[in-house]
C-alpha cells in the first residue's frame, strides 16, 4: 500500500514527528526498565544505525509464546535460559567489519552444527546445501565449494556445469527455523576455472551496479527502501494438467466465507478493499506478522512497522528500514525465508503473487530509491517537491525506460493482472508528490533533506530484487547523466481524467509479453560497465518467453469454458 507509519529515510531523531519520538522514547523506556539478563525473555541488538541513544544491547520481553497464535520455538536456539542467543547476525557484534575468523569463532562460541550456503537462481528462487561445521574453515572464504550449476533454472549448460559457491562473512546469521544450532551465509558463484564471479549470479549484477555508480562518480551509495506486500492465506490447491486447471484458495478473513458454517463463525470478515487497516479481531493476523517482525529483527533486520494491506484474506505488508543496494537484495531474501517459515510453523502458507485474488488488491512492492555522496542526500534540493535537479533526471531516466524496467521489475504473467486501473495499481508513467495514483511519488512526510527520495511504484515482490534493484538504479543513472527532464507533474487524481487527457499519459506495459519487448528494444542504458551483460538480457527473456508468457499462452484458461463453451 505504501503508507508506511515511520519514515523511510529519517536517521536522526530530530527529524522525528512527534508519534516517532514517542515510540522512540517507549524504547528507551523499556531498555531502561529490563533487567539486560532477565532470563525467561528474547534478547536483542538495537540496530546502531537507527537509534545511537540505545546503540548496544537491549532487553525486551517477547510475548509471543503467550500469544493465541504462538507456538513454542525451535528447541536449541530459543529455549530459554538454554543456549539461548542474544542476536542472530554476527554483524551487530562486528559493526560489519567481519572476517572468516568471526564467522568460525561465533560458531564455537553459539555451538554452531551445520553451515547452510545459500545463493539466488536467475529467475528469484534462494537455493541451498548445508555442511557440518566441521567442513567450514578460512580456505573455504576464499577457494569455495563446488556444486552443479546445471540445475540451477537459467544458468549453466550441463557440459560445463561446475561452478562455486563462495561464502561472504558478513552476511552469516543463525537460521531461527532449524532443530540444530544452523548458520547461514549468502554465497556469490564464482566460475571455477577463471575465478571469476559468475555473469549470471543476480547478486553480482547487484554489486557490478553499485561499482559502477561509484565509478561515475556520481555518488558513493545507493539506498533502496522496499515495500514488499503479501498475502497470509489458511490454505490453497491449484493444479493444471491436460483436463483440468483450477486453484481454490482458503482464508477465515475472506469475505466469501461469511456464510460458512465455521462452528462457530465469528462473523469478522475483511470486506474487498477494507483491510486497511482494522484491529483485531477483525484483523486475525496481527501476533503472526509481530512474530515475523521479532524474528526480522532478531536476525538483524531494521523494521519499520508491520500492518494489515488493503484486501482482504489476510493480505499484509512489513517494512524494513532503507539499506544500500546489495544489502537490501540479501535482507529480501531472508524477509521472504522469515515469513513463509513463521506462517507454515502456524500451519498457513504465504504468496508474494502480486495478483492472487480476483476483484481486491494485489500486492506491489513500492520501492524507494535515493543517492548520497559524502554524507549528503543527493536528491534534495529546492526544485519541485523539494527535489534537487538530480532528483528530477532520475525521474526522467526511471520514466524512460519503464516499460523495459517492468520486464525485470514485474517479471511474471501474473503482475499484469495487478497492473490494472481501480485498485491503487500504477499504471500511468507520470510523476507527482503524495499522489499514489502516479507511478512515481515523491514522499513528503519530513521536510528534512535526508529523508528525500523517489518511490517507484510498479514493482511488485514476485521479482528478483538483485536484478530489480539494479535496473531502477541504472535508469537513474541514465536519467542523471543525460540529464532527462520528467516533464510537468501529475498531481491531479490519474483515474478522474477525463479520456483525452488521459490519453496522454504514457501507460505501463499491460503483460509480460509487452513488457519483455520493450526489454529486447531498449537495455543499452543497463549494458553499462558491464553491469548487465547482453548474454544476460538474452537469457533473461529467453527464459521468461519459453518457460512462462508462452507456457501460459499454450493453456486453455478455466474463464475461456464460462465465455465460450456454449457457442
Amino acid at each position: 500500500m505504501g503508507r508506511p507509519l515511520l519514515l523511510s529515510h529519517s536517521p536522526p531523531i530530530a527529524d522525528l514527528n512527534v508519534r516517532q519520538r514517542t515510540a522512540h522514547g517507549v524504547c528507551l523506556l523499556l531498555d531502561a526498565l529490563v533487567p539486560k539478563k532477565s532470563r525467561g525473555e528474547r534478547v536483542f541488538i538495537q540496530p546502531p544505525a537507527r537509534y545511537d541513544a540505545t546503540a548496544g544491547q537491549s532487553t525486551v520481553p517477547y510475548h509471543g509464546a503467550a500469544s493465541p497464535c504462538a507456538s513454542p520455538r525451535p528447541s536449541t536456539i530459543y529455549s530459554p535460559g538454554k543456549n539461548r542467543v542474544t542476536t542472530h547476525r554476527i554483524l551487530h557484534d562486528k559493526g560489519g567489519n567481519v572476517t572468516p575468523k568471526d564467522v568460525l569463532a561465533y560458531c564455537r562460541e553459539k555451538g554452531v552444527k551445520a553451515v547452510d550456503l545459500r545463493f539466488m537462481d536467475f529467475p528469484g528462487l534462494w537455493q541451498h546445501f548445508t555442511i557440518p561445521v566441521n567442513k567450514l574453515d578460512e580456505s573455504v572464504f576464499e577457494e569455495g565449494l563446488g556444486f552443479d550449476g546445471s540445475s540451477i533454472r537459467g544458468w549453466q549448460a550441463i557440459n560445463e556445469s561446475d561452478m562455486l559457491v563462495v561464502p561472504q562473512a558478513d552476511t552469516a546469521f543463525l537460521d531461527p527455523f532449524t532443530e540444530i544450532p544452523t548458520l547461514v551465509m549468502i554465497c556469490n558463484i564464482q566460475d571455477p576455472l577463471t575465478g571469476e564471479d559468475y555473469s549470471r549470479d543476480p547478486r553480482n549484477v547487484a554489486r557490478k551496479a553499485v561499482h559502477y555508480l561509484k565509478n561515475c562518480g556520481i555518488a558513493d551509495i545507493c539506498y533502496i527502501g522496499p515495500e514488499a506486500e503479501f498475502f497470509i492465506f489458511d490454505g490453497v490447491r491449484f493444479d493444471t494438467n491436460q483436463h483440468e486447471s483450477y486453484y481454490h484458495i482458503d482464508s477465515v478473513e475472506g469475505e466469501w466465507t461469511r456464510g460458512r458454517d465455521e462452528k462457530p463463525n465469528l462473523g469478522y470478515k475483511i470486506r474487498y478493499k477494507e483491510g486497511y487497516f482494522p484491529v483485531p479481531p477483525t484483523d486475525s493476523l496481527m501476533n503472526i506478522r509481530n512474530e515475523m517482525m521479532q524474528t526480522m529483527i532478531d536476525c538483524g533486520i531494521d523494521v519499520e512497522a508491520q500492518h494489515h494491506e488493503v484486501a482482504t484474506a489476510g493480505q499484509s505488508e512489513i517494512d524494513m528500514r532503507y539499506q544500500d543496494l546489495v544489502k537490501m537484495g540479501d535482507q529480501m531474501l531472508m524477509f521472504k525465508y522469515i515469513i513463509k517459515n513463521v506462517a507454515k510453523k502456524h500451519g498457513k502458507t504465504v504468496t508474494f503473487m502480486p495478483k492472487p485474488l480476483f476483484s481486491d488488491n494485489g500486492s506491489g512492492m513500492h520501492t524507494h530509491i535515493s543517492l548520497w555522496k559524502a554524507g549528503q542526500p543527493l536528491f534534495a534540493g529546492s526544485g519541485y517537491a523539494g527535489l534537487s535537479e538530480m532528483g528530477m533526471h532520475a525521474i526522467g531516466g526511471i520514466l524512460k525506460h519503464a516499460p523495459a524496467i517492468l520486464g525485470l521489475t514485474n517479471p511474471t504473467t501474473n503482475s499484469y493482472k495487478r497492473l490494472v486501473p481501480g485498485y491503487e495499481a500504477p499504471v500511468n508513467l507520470a510523476y507527482s508528490q503524495r499522489n499514489r495514483s502516479a507511478s512515481i511519488r515523491i514522499p513528503m512526510y519530513s521536510a528534512s533533506p535526508k529523508a528525500k527520495r523517489i518511490e517507484f511504484r510498479c514493482p511488485d515482490p514476485s521479482c528478483n530484487p538483485y536484478l530489480a534493484f539494479s535496473a531502477i538504479l541504472m535508469a537513474a543513472i541514465d536519467g542523471i547523466q543525460n540529464k532527462i527532464h520528467p516533464g510537468e507533474p501529475l498531481d491531479k487524481d490519474i483515474y478522474d481524467l477525463g479520456p483525452e487527457e488521459l490519453a496522454k499519459v504514457p501507460k505501463a506495459p499491460s503483460s509480460l509479453a509487452e513488457a519483455l519487448a520493450a526489454l529486447k528494444s531498449d537495455h543499452e542504458f543497463l549494458l553499462r560497465g558491464d553491469v548487465f551483460t547482453q548474454d544476460v538480457i538474452d537469457t533473461w527473456i529467453q527464459y521468461k518467453m519459453e518457460k512462462e508468457v508462452d507456457a501460459m499462452r499454450l493453456r486453455p484458461h478455466p474463464y475461456e469454458f464460462c465465455l465460450y463453451y456454449d457457442i
